[in-house]
């Protein structure tokens, strides 16, 4: 599997990472023993993960998927030569951790100090602030409209972006970290980043993960044209719109033990008439090039200009290896000019 740069950093990592959020909930440690193991031998070499997870999250899991990777870690210290790790540290609202206080640089090193304790790691590659202090960790909000830019104080906003820059800069001085990246931002927030790391010399992000797939694009292109002419790497999560885009919500369809059937809100934005007959025409073209539902959509984001990485999850091994092996589809010219035909009769669904 190619390697890539990520951002202006010094790291290489695959072109595929490995996402880890259903680990202590729908998967097991065994399981996720597995998984890591099978990624490994494919050429996968990033590994994401997240204080809060695995999700649904809950008071009583917060932090058991970085448990099961730092027990992996421990059981493998020989691999972790080679391995990108990253992790993140939540925003406001999730009460059980840090009384859901929005992020500061003091609660950063708290933070840090529990991740690294859980992962069995000295320093983490890259650690990501999972959602910025100006929104809830209600990502969809993300629409005209629906985020407050008239009651956004920018004074207060650099405020707390310096300080959280600068507790950055004492966690990589002391060797904890080595970079920084951002999740679920905007191109203000990107911007703001970069110009105030610049500005005050201070750490400058690498990465922006943001969820991205057929039926949730909207940070193209502009996200995806920050990310590029900034030189931060682009990390897209949920490619498959939740598991919306395996087509196994079809029909009014929950499976048992799926995200939707854990909880309403999973499938809250994504349960409505355009979706599924957006995903109706996908499945009929994936059918006629003879690949699945999932590898199509996969594929779609894989192949996008500016995607550095795309971060995959599975809640079985089959899973795993059908969204890995879409990343070496060679499909007929056609078909991206089809996938496109319906993508710009839905260009957001939901």
């Amino acid at each position: 599997m190619k390697k890539v740069r990520l951002g202006t950093s010094d790291l290489e990592v695959s072109e595929v990472c490995l996402g880890s959020m259903t680990w202590g909930k729908q998967n097991s440690l065994d399981n996720a023993f597995e998984q890591i193991d099978f990624a490994l031998d494919q050429g996968i070499n990033f590994i994401d993960t997240a204080e809060m997870y695995p999700v649904p999250p809950q008071p009583e899991l917060s932090g058991d998927t970085e448990r099961y990777i730092g027990k992996w870690l421990k059981a493998n210290p020989q691999k972790r030569d080679g391995l990108v790790i990253a992790s993140k540290m939540v925003g406001a609202g999730l009460p059980w951790i840090r009384e859901g206080r929005p992020i500061s640089g003091a609660d950063l090193k708290t933070a840090l100090e529990g991740s690294l304790q859980r992962l069995n790691l000295e320093c983490i590659d890259v650690y990501q602030l999972h959602w910025p202090n100006r929104t809830s960790p209600h990502f969809g909000k993300h629409w005209p409209g629906m985020v407050p830019h008239t009651t956004v104080d920018r004074a207060r906003q650099e405020e707390e972006m310096l300080d959280i820059l600068n507790s950055l800069q004492t966690c990589i001085d002391e060797g904890k970290i080595k970079h920084f990246g951002l999740s679920n931002d905007t191109p203000w927030g990107i911007g703001e980043y970069v110009r105030l790391s610049e500005k005050h010399q201070l750490p400058r992000p690498v990465s922006v993960q943001n969820e991205f797939n057929l039926i949730h694009a909207k940070d193209s292109p502009y996200v995806l044209e920050s990310c590029v002419l900034e030189g931060l790497a682009y990390l897209p999560w949920s490619p498959l719109a939740g598991g919306v885009l395996s087509g196994k919500y079809r029909n009014g369809q929950k499976p048992e033990g799926a995200r939707w059937s854990l909880s309403q809100r999973n499938g809250l934005f994504r349960d409505q008439s355009q979706t599924h007959e957006a995903i109706e025409h996908y499945l009929q073209i994936a059918e006629r090039h003879h690949i699945t539902l999932a590898q199509l959509a996969l594929y779609w984001v894989y192949q996008t200009e500016g995607v550095t990485s795309t971060i995959i999850g599975a809640t079985s091994l089959d899973q795993l290896k059908e969204n890995i092996d879409a990343y070496y589809l060679k499909p007929s010219a056609d078909l991206m000019e089809e996938v496109n035909q319906v993508f710009k009769a839905y260009p957001a669904p939901f």
